[in-house]
């Protein structure tokens, strides 16, 4: 039997690790934490659950494929439901607006909110369906740099379309020129941080993120985020997959244009092929120093990072859904501290994400779980200690201002999260999320791809790589290289 290793047990490592037993290799992944998830992890504190990375589930489906693989109906082992709101917007000067999941609901709210037409909002959605429909084949679940991606018939009925992508203007603009209110603006400029990027200046292809989450829906697991990897990671070593932790890889040893072994705890251990599921920037740096990444045009900017402080809260607040967002007043300046003077605004937007509205047991009674998190640059060497005091500062005067609480009075502990923390547990180099940032029309292709040509039996996954980060492209990262990777 041919043997694969597997580098990071992050979702995408473990999704391929799944799809190379399912082909009959004999898969060990080595993490180097104590636990598998990378960026999926979580908190136990007081009685309280946090899941302390990734949020928002989008395509589910993306997980019940790995368990289909093998036979097994995926309700048996992982179970979510459909949100009735995808999020819950709130604006300084009282502006609410509620993301149904009923698109039609969702449409009524926003015209009932800022006179923005019911019609005008369908026809945005689908628009991005129809976005998603040209583009997801190809730039989500094909390599963009293997030429048969592009003599395929769906590419070339995708290049007929290719005037409807709009890769050649920014996000805002597209959708300044869609909506006539800032509010709607800001609210769909909104989704190119889900891959850390910067909507004036992020492609408006990326539109296709609203819909997945309005059109296909936002969901939630039943114990929260971090079952999906538990989840995962049960059904692998249910097929003979091996996990093991606490085990940083040193280094690969190759061959000509083989890898032929890894070097971990000072010891040779040989494999046919090897996955890495590392931060690419990372990986060339540790484990192969005298290579050089797919291209010098990955120093492109690098995605946003984040700071979260992890509240537990005494008190309920009803008017909160499980996904919130507290706009800041001035979105173009947040974004000029984000990627120009890698500073934090003063007036951050920010996210709220409370999972015992979903998951009873993920506070005690009469409490709630609060991931309090504002988007903040890559660390570059900042004074990141000034830096979050003052932006907690913020945080609180904006909670306090628009939910019209002293919030400081219920925060009965506290954990926090920064870029360096972030890069010191997942190994994101610079604490970035999501690798380079998509503020290109070229990004999509300038993302290293699931492979090395330098060597046949190196593949790559994960959110730094080809197709970008979150749990769907993450997931399809595992696709790509499984579909790439022969039978035994």
């Amino acid at each position: 039997m041919k043997k694969a290793a597997v580098i990071g047990s992050g979702i995408g490592g473990i999704g391929s690790a799944l799809r190379l037993a399912a082909k009959g290799y004999d898969v060990t992944v080595y993490e180097q934490a104590a636990i598998p998830g990378g960026k999926i992890s979580q908190i136990k504190d007081k009685g309280f659950r946090f899941d302390t990375g990734p949020s928002l589930f989008t395509l589910p489906q993306m997980v019940d494929e790995l368990f289909e693989l093998f036979g097994e109906k995926p309700e048996d082992h992982f179970r979510y439901k459909k949100l009735d709101a995808s999020c819950k917007y709130f604006w300084d000067d009282g502006t609410i607006i509620n993301a149904w999941q009923d698109t039609q609901k969702f449409a009524s709210e926003v015209e009932h909110a800022t006179g923005v037409s019911k019609e005008k909002i369908s026809g945005f959605l689908k628009k991005s369906r129809n976005l998603y429909d040209i583009t997801s084949e190809i730039f989500m679940f094909k390599s963009l740099h293997k030429l048969k991606t592009f003599t395929t018939p769906n590419f070339r009925k995708s290049l007929l379309k290719v005037h409807k992508i709009d890769a050649f203007t920014s996000m805002h603009k597209k959708n300044v020129s869609w909506f006539s209110h800032p509010k709607i603006v800001q609210l769909f400029d909104r989704y190119a941080t889900y891959n850390g990027s910067d909507p004036y200046q992020t492609p408006a292809t990326l539109n296709i993120i609203a819909h997945l989450e309005h059109n296909i829906g936002a969901f939630f697991p039943e114990k929260g985020m971090y079952s999906i990897v538990e989840s995962l990671v049960k059904l692998a070593e249910s097929k003979g997959i091996r996990f093991v932790y606490n085990t940083p890889v040193q280094g690969l040893l190759f061959e000509g244009k083989k890898i032929h072994a890894l070097k971990i705890n000072n010891t040779i251990h040989n494999y046919d092929l090897v996955i890495s599921n590392v931060d690419v920037d990372t990986f060339y740096r540790k484990l192969l120093p005298d290579h050089k990444p797919y291209s010098p045009k990955l120093k492109t900017q690098r995605s946003t990072s984040a700071l979260i402080f992890y509240w537990g809260i005494n008190k309920i607040f009803p008017e909160l859904e499980v996904h919130n967002i507290l706009f800041s007043e001035d979105y173009r300046q947040e974004f000029m501290h984000l990627f120009q003077s890698k500073t934090i605004s003063p007036d951050p937007t920010l996210y709220l994400f409370v999972s015992s509205k979903a998951v009873k047991g993920d506070a005690p009674e009469g409490s709630e779980n609060w991931y309090v998190m504002i988007n903040v640059p890559e660390n570059v060497g900042q004074d990141w200690d000034a830096m979050i005091a003052d932006a907690r500062r913020h945080i609180i005067e904006r909670i306090n201002r628009v939910l019209k609480v002293d919030i400081e009075k219920h925060i009965i502990f506290e954990h926090t999260a920064d870029p360096r923390s972030i890069e010191q547990k997942t190994g994101s180099f610079a604490g970035s999320l999501y690798g380079p940032s998509s503020n290109s029309r070229f990004a999509a292709f300038l993302r290293h791809p699931n492979f090395k040509r330098k060597f046949r039996n190196l593949y790559f996954t994960g959110g730094s790589v080809h197709p970008g980060g979150g749990i769907p492209l993450c997931l399809a990262s595992a696709k790509i290289v499984g579909n790439e990777i022969p039978e035994v």
